[in-house]
């Protein structure tokens, strides 16, 4: 979404406007109150994060859940996706390319650290300069100066468009004007660090110390592979203030596992049902259950330096392959229609969707256009049998290998080509082979949103060298079109930009999108009716025991 270019202040009413035009949060009204035992530590299902907890550096969700309670930012999003101030007292800008930031007084960090100007500047450049290497560094490539910091073999390392004015105020110039800009600033990578974080970020990021509504129960609460336990911040003061005694993320190698914990109240909180028990836990959980929609897509990155799927034969592939895939049955048979097929790369919530894109067409079932497809693929160059792709799946969350199969299944008997399934023990594993540029076969790759807006289901995936580009893509009229949107002067315009770069997608494939993610959750009888979020996410702040 957009922002609208215009007054000075960008004021609750205008920043409200920006929310979903559909939620997902939960069904009953009691959910989110502070009505039940506030003294109850609530134990959720988590998995294990890729990289030390740095908010600059985690770009997936095992860790990106973590730090959402221990940090907040200058802005944060409410259960329907507004954004509400958090360390910002105001943003300010006259023209949406020059803003002045002016922070809340008296706040710190849960080592009695004050919150400054610089913690957020100090660590804005932190996780943009180049000799870093921080995941999450492409967020900040519309400030003024990034090109130069991010560059391979920079010299320089602060971006000129930060300034601080002093330890509550600071500037921000971008390169160009970017009306939604300050939308994107609950989002972890602009979180504020500690000094302490940016002299040894590593045993930081085993004891990450923020300024959020919780905080490490203890130096060693992240137990690897085990579990991570956090309890309320009592410093903390803003809207998310804990409604309990703490969370413990306890971290399943199985989601099968968890779901038999949670039936047996073992564990309060599943944030998604297994695929193999959607079609049981309306009935098993009762009231105890959620199915909404929200902002999240499933999909398949296809990596260009893959052999057979670069170039025009490897586009031609990609569509033959996306149209052998008959999502209305997979979504029908594997998830009881609590999945709907993909007609972009986004989300139906979103304002500014739209299904009839061109080139939506390669997202539909079409056996018959597929094996022209490949045909005229083979004419240009043969595919290399020697090489099957394989989808590559984690195998600890998400219960992916049986929808995977059906993917599998459905290609092979639509296009009658070599696939296969490739599990990964631990979604770490899969991402860092994803990072690192080593995967050898496809991955299944969802998107849970990070701020509501359509340019965060493309720029953070799709731009040149942004770090989740999990397939390589490089396309400058996409990049182009992304630019265009941001520097619009209205909600439609920069919509229609973002859409214009959807097109580019949609004939490329560099991911085949599958469907739209639905909240299938479900909690415990010894917590009260838990609300889950705009995006998927359960409210875990507001939960309470019985």
């Amino acid at each position: 979404m957009r922002f609208t270019r215009t007054s000075k202040m960008l004021s609750v009413a205008a920043v409200a406007a920006l929310s979903l035009s559909a939620c997902g949060g939960g069904s009953n009204e009691e959910a989110g109150t502070a009505s039940g035992d506030n003294d109850a530590v609530i134990v959720v299902d988590g998995s294990e994060p890729q990289n030390p907890l740095i908010p600059t550096s985690t770009n997936e969700v095992g860790g990106g859940a973590i730090l959402d309670l221990l940090f907040v930012g200058l802005v944060s999003y409410d259960a329907d996706g507004a954004t509400q101030n958090e360390v910002a007292e105001s943003i300010e800008t006259d023209d949406a390319q020059n803003y002045t930031i002016t922070l809340k007084e008296g706040q710190t960090f849960t080592n009695g650290d004050p919150v400054t100007a610089s913690s957020f500047v100090d660590a804005w450049n932190y996780g943009a300069a180049a000799k870093n290497a921080q995941l999450a560094s492409y967020f900040f490539e519309s400030i003024e100066g990034y090109d130069e910091v991010s560059a391979e073999g920079a010299t320089v390392d602060t971006m000129s468009g930060l300034t601080v004015v002093d330890d509550t105020t600071f500037t921000v110039a971008l390169a160009q004007p970017e009306s939604d800009w300050p939308l994107r600033l609950g989002y972890s990578a602009f979180f504020p660090m500690p000094a302490a974080a940016l002299e040894d970020p590593a045993t930081y990021g085993e004891n990450p110390v923020g300024n959020g509504p919780y905080k490490f129960a203890s130096e060693g609460a992240w137990q690897h592979n085990q579990q991570i336990e956090l309890v309320p911040n009592e410093d903390y003061e803003g809207p998310q203030a804990a409604q309990n005694a703490g969370i413990t993320f306890k971290i399943y190698q199985s989601d099968t596992t968890a779901y038999q914990d949670l039936i047996s109240d073992n564990l309060d909180v599943l944030k998604i049902i297994p695929t193999s028990d959607v079609k049981n836990f309306k009935n098993d959980l009762g009231e105890n259950s959620i199915e909404s929609p929200y902002a999240g897509n499933q999909t398949i990155a296809i990596p260009y330096y893959l052999p057979n799927w670069d170039g025009e034969a490897g586009k031609l592939r990609r569509q033959a392959l996306s149209m052998a895939i008959d999502r209305e049955e997979i979504t029908t048979v594997i998830f009881n229609n609590g999945r709907t097929p993909a007609k972009d790369f986004t989300a139906p919530v979103l304002d500014g969707y739209q299904s009839d894109l061109p080139g939506s067409e390669n997202l539909e079932f079409n056996p018959d256009r597929a094996k022209e497809l490949w045909e005229e693929a083979e004419a240009i160059e043969p595919y290399d049998e020697s090489e099957p792709l394989t989808i590559g799946y984690n195998a600890d969350k998400g219960d992916h290998k049986t929808w995977v199969e059906a993917v599998v299944n459905s290609v092979k008997n639509n296009l009658g080509i070599e696939l296969s399934g490739k599990p990964y023990a631990t979604f770490k594993e899969a991402r860092t082979e994803a990072t690192e540029g080593t995967l050898t076969g496809a991955l299944r790759a969802g998107w849970q949103a990070d701020y509501p807006s359509l340019y965060n289901f493309l720029g953070p995936i799709y731009a040149s060298g942004a770090g989740s580009n999990d397939a390589r893509y490089d396309n400058p009229e996409f990049d182009q079109e992304l630019s265009d949107g941001l520097a619009a002067a209205s909600v439609e315009e920069g919509n229609e930009a973002m859409n214009r770069a959807q097109e580019k997608l949609l004939e490329d494939l560099p991911a085949i999108p599958l469907w739209y993610q639905v909240a299938q959750g479900g909690w415990s009888n010894n917590v009260n009716p838990v609300e889950f979020g705009w995006n998927g996410v359960p409210l875990y702040y507001a939960i309470t025991g019985k």
